[in-house]
């Protein structure tokens, strides 16, 4: 199995590759940083079949758009073109479709890229519950809001492997996500951590979109915010 995570752009945001086939592999966020993230598609020589955002903040989505688009000029398995479904939830979605005005601090940063911001051609919406399917695996949504009112979490179970929860920023080793930015508040955040988090198995690997990976186990013991709730 791969899975792996690149730090990218200015706010060091984890870009999640996923594939049990070595062949595709379905995407988790997507930095303003699409060259490194098509640099690392073709290292494995995999093709994204499915674009899943955690949450619609410019950093996780502002480079979903011109990926699209470099990816056309540059095939991978079998010479054909990428042509990925991009998931969000609903109250995330204005969010790619207009990521600078979304930007908040990020906004000169993310104007100065240059890129095309046109929202992908095919958006789906991503509800609590949902299962995105694609390249062998099945991801279930967990909408978690609080950092966003869009924020999900991912689930993801693999034979032989153990449970996996990408994160977003909702959870973080040793931390939650800010809750200061508009639609952001503590109370969703920790409402939805102790209805859908802390329920998850002690061994669930969570793999979050800042910093290093963690379990559920770890953070119950270790994240004073969880220790609050328990």
């Amino acid at each position: 199995m791969i899975i792996d995570g690149i730090p990218l752009w200015v706010a060091s945001t984890n870009c999640w590759i996923v594939s049990v086939n070595h062949k595709e592999c379905v995407l988790i966020d997507v930095p303003p940083d699409p060259q490194a993230v098509l640099g690392r598609l073709e290292h494995w020589n995999l093709k994204p079949v499915a674009i899943i955002a955690t949450h619609g903040h410019a950093d996780h989505v502002g480079g979903v758009s011109e990926l699209l688009k470099m990816s056309v000029d540059h095939p991978t398995i079998d010479d054909q073109p990428v042509t990925p479904r991009t998931y969000i939830h609903p109250q995330d979605r204005h969010m790619i479709d207009d990521p600078i005005s979304s930007s908040y601090m990020l906004k000169p940063a993310l104007e100065a890229t240059g890129f095309d911001f046109r929202p992908p051609e095919e958006i789906i919406d991503l509800q609590d519950g949902d299962s995105v399917k694609g390249a062998g695996m099945s991801f279930v949504a967990l909408h978690t809001p609080g950092h966003t009112q869009g924020s999900v979490c991912i689930q993801l179970s693999v034979e032989n492997q153990p449970p996996m929860l990408f994160s977003g920023d909702h959870l973080f080793r040793g931390s939650i996500g800010r809750t200061d930015l508009p639609g952001g508040s503590y109370t969703q955040l920790m409402e939805s951590m102790s209805t859908k988090i802390i329920p998850l198995a002690d061994e669930t690997v969570v793999l979050p979109g800042h910093g290093d990976p963690t379990t559920i186990g770890r953070e119950k013991k270790m994240n004073q915010f969880l220790q609050a709730i328990l």
